[in-house]
């Protein structure tokens, strides 16, 4: 595939394209706003602008420190940052106010991305970790725009999957950025075997080691009064199908676990979905937003958005969804920061080397299925020792990863 045939497919999807996000709407009313700016139609910006691009919550999360550098480092530029979802957009906002500039990001149709560039014109463009976008990169390039994927990483099944379909193409793409700063050298290594030359490639670390995640005080003690004295079992960022398996084995071994059962949905439109499954398995529910003190129920459901930090502080088990279905897991740093038990499943290939060495350093477990799972989470919560190590060698493992947002930021201040 060429970049001529991606650019085609692309203009006959888009119809689709617009029609998906108002799909979306029905159950997440944020995706029909705004809509003219994913098609280019931004209010110009008329002032020096770094641009970087973070897709939904968690890579807005992960760039939260080098965002506040760059804010620091470049005090005559604004800072806009770009996200494909409300969750994102909301995430941004309730975080930074007004301090940065926000849009929506837009196709990767040339006339879109071309209109777009044009309105903001960036003195950089910052991609995280998997955002190839051909017609934007080439755009960008043609303008003589620098252009930097940072936080980068590549799966060996990335790999295998673009070498495949679209070798040219994306050899072609990555060779049009700037500079590509990988997460680890495993992802750096891969690119180069995609065809990237070998000097754009530069190993700098994950900057999601660099994050302070610190609870909200105010919160946290809200969850506090809400869970009263039970030990608390969070299921974070849980997907479809994953809610069922979890709702299905606790029922079958609920009379051995002395503890509250947290279930955050990745996605918000489907916190009601999620309450119909537990309450159709007869167990009762409460809601975060409407729980009282010393509540009895059997599962919160975490409806609140931009809490995910004090859900974990006030754990003592954190199992990291998206990893007992395809999705490839989530973000194990957090609740790796707040030195507590971590378990995951067996798919969580978007963090490979970050799962790897949290097993390495025995500060993990990882499970094969539902079931197993609940034969770990009864196991620990009959062992506070093992709580108690399996949390400090994950903390220890955290702190000892720091580094990559100085890399990165004094990369982008030689590039500027």
């Amino acid at each position: 595939m060429n970049r001529t045939l991606y650019s085609l497919v692309g203009y006959l999807l888009l119809p689709l394209l617009i029609i998906r996000l108002f799909a979306k709407s029905v159950k997440a009313p944020a995706y029909r706003k705004r809509i003219l700016e994913r098609l280019g139609f931004v209010q110009k910006i008329n002032t020096p602008v770094i641009w970087i691009h973070c897709v939904s919550v968690g890579e807005f999360r992960a760039s939260i420190t080098l965002i506040d550098t760059l804010i620091k480092q470049h005090p005559q530029h604004k800072i806009l940052v770009t996200t494909t979802t409300p969750t994102g957009s909301s995430a941004l906002k309730q975080h930074y106010k007004n301090q940065v500039l926000h849009y929506y990001f837009p196709f990767d149709l040339s006339l879109i991305v071309k209109r777009y560039i044009k309105r903001i014109n960036p003195d950089l463009c910052i991609l995280m970790e998997t955002e190839i976008w051909p017609n934007l990169i080439h755009a960008l390039k043609q303008r003589n725009i620098p252009s930097i994927l940072i936080n980068a990483r590549l799966s060996r099944r990335s790999l295998e999957k673009y070498q495949k379909f679209a070798p040219k193409l994306i050899s072609k793409t990555l060779n049009q950025l700037t500079l590509i700063a990988t997460q680890n050298q495993n992802s750096a290594t891969r690119f180069i075997q995609l065809g990237v030359v070998e000097n754009k490639v530069i190993n700098t670390g994950n900057i999601k080691f660099d994050l302070n995640p610190t609870a909200n005080s105010a919160t946290t003690e809200t969850l506090k009064q809400i869970i009263g004295p039970r030990k608390v079992i969070t299921f974070a960022s849980t997907h479809a199908g994953e809610e069922a398996q979890i709702i299905k084995h606790y029922v079958k071994v609920k009379e051995q676990i002395d503890a509250l059962l947290v279930i955050i949905p990745r996605h918000p439109e489907r916190f009601n979905e999620v309450e119909k499954l537990a309450k159709n398995a007869d167990l009762t529910v409460a809601r975060r937003s409407n729980a009282t003190p010393n509540n009895t129920a059997q599962i919160l459901l975490g409806d609140s958005m931009g809490e995910m930090l004090s859900y974990f502080a006030i754990s003592d088990i954190v199992f990291m969804g998206g990893s007992l279905n395809q999705t490839g897991g989530h973000n194990m740093l957090e609740p790796a920061a707040h030195s507590k038990a971590i378990i995951f499943g067996p798919n969580v290939f978007n963090f490979a080397e970050i799962s790897a060495d949290l097993l390495n350093n025995q500060a993990s477990i990882q499970v094969q299925n539902a079931q197993a799972l609940f034969t770990q989470i009864i196991s620990l919560l009959g062992n506070s020792q093992q709580l108690e190590v399996l949390g400090k060698n994950a903390k220890q493992y955290f702190d000892s990863q720091k580094g990559a947002v100085k890399k990165i930021a004094k990369l982008i201040k030689n590039i500027i």
